[in-house]
């Protein structure tokens, strides 16, 4: 407390009231502006962490403008989009793995130019390339050697084979992958990076994961048999960002594709989908599960459907359950929504509904196995989907 003594004149002492108001009111102010500032501060500080969080990294899901170009004088055939923009999980499969590793680390808005990356299948594997006999070919595989040409393509069982050089004695078949040693040259920007889906599991929150307002991206499962064939059309589909491949609704926890294939851990193959629900809908997703499901060379094995959730210890055929057919779904929206389109398809699927369980990643080789055997995962792309193996 500020007194002022008594044995001042009333103006003088009113004069020195009036200065001392002046002056703190002046402190008073400069409080306030300390404040302000301390706030701006905190809020620039803010801004500095969560521009440090837009940083890509694994997992993330990330938007690009790309530029593709093939180097060299190997042009290959593109099995994926190779310009404009797109949206992907960054490290989870498609595209190219140096797209993936040369994102990794970039912060939103930077871009790079003219990079040369791999594309995607490294160097030609020398024991991967034959030099056939005409005679032994002629008299074992009937072969015509008339309608033979260089770059003609044969489907040998389970891989694709292309002719590089013919002779008069003999022709040279190549197993690699059609890109194999080929590279490309990138530019990239990176226009977004955000949060994927990390709950997989059935949710009775819908203002939780896998879907909701802070995370704009949803999750979707499916029991389609192979899963190879599956996955691919998912990976064509507009608004999917990534897909995995695994094993589900089992009673053995880290099931490997041997244990899954004895039966004797009740796994499915299933496939995972993660997608923008802002430009393609779980409907959509259902309908072309319900299109591979209905042409699938498995279907003999799939079991009718039904709503209600089976006990682990089941009657079913050990052999068949690999392969079931089944809509898993995650929130009781998605629950719905596959209930309603089934009903209105009648009696035309045998296909089950059911909660979402864990899911397990399957092996490695299995991730995105079509795209890498050679056939494309364009966005749209509307070529047959070859499910070797």
């Amino acid at each position: 407390m500020i007194s002022v003594g008594a044995g001042f004149s009333a103006d003088v002492r009113e004069t020195m009231l009036h200065t001392i108001a002046k002056k703190e009111e002046r402190k008073s102010n400069k409080v306030v502006e300390k404040s302000v500032l301390l706030k701006k501060n905190l809020i620039d500080v803010s801004q500095v962490r969560r521009q440090k969080r837009t940083r890509a990294q694994m997992g993330d899901v990330v938007t690009v403008d790309l530029e593709l170009t093939p180097e060299g004088s190997f042009v290959p055939e593109p099995l994926f989009d190779t310009s404009g923009r797109m949206t992907f999980i960054l490290g989870g499969g498609n595209y190219l793995p140096g797209l993936h590793s040369l994102v990794d680390g970039m912060s939103e808005g930077d871009s790079v130019s003219k990079v040369s990356i791999d594309a995607g299948w490294g160097q030609k594997n020398p024991d991967l390339i034959a030099r056939v006999p005409k005679q032994l070919a002629g008299d074992k595989f009937q072969v015509n050697f008339d309608a033979l040409q260089v770059g003609t393509q044969l489907d040998l069982k389970r891989m694709k084979v292309v002719v590089t050089e013919i002779t008069d004695t003999d022709f040279v078949l190549d197993a690699n992958p059609p890109m194999a040693g080929s590279s490309y040259n990138c530019s990239l920007t990176l226009i977004a990076v955000e949060s994927a889906p990390t709950s997989f599991e059935y949710n009775t929150d819908e203002n939780k994961e896998p879907c909701n307002s802070e995370n704009k991206y949803c999750v979707a499962s499916f029991g389609l048999g192979c899963f190879w064939g599956g996955e691919l059309a998912f990976m064509r589909e507009q608004g999917v960002v990534g897909t995995k491949v695994g094993y589900t609704q089992g009673i053995v926890a880290d099931p490997t594709y041997e244990d899954v294939c004895s039966g004797r851990t009740k796994h499915t193959e299933a496939v995972l989908v993660m997608y923008d629900p802002k430009q393609v809908s779980y409907e959509r997703l259902v309908e072309l599960a319900l299109e591979k499901a209905l042409n699938d060379s498995y279907r003999v094995n799939a079991i009718m459907k039904g709503s209600q959730q089976q006990d682990d210890e089941n009657d079913d055929d050990d052999e068949t359950i690999q392969y079931r057919h089944a809509i898993y779904y995650h929130t009781e929206s998605q629950k719905e929504a596959a209930e309603r389109i089934l009903d209105h398809a009648g009696d035309k699927y045998e296909i089950e509904i059911r909660k979402a369980a864990i899911f397990y990643y399957a092996e490695d080789y299995h991730q995105q196995y079509l795209l890498k055997g050679g056939q494309s995962a364009r966005k749209n792309e509307k070529t047959t989907i070859r499910c070797f193996g």
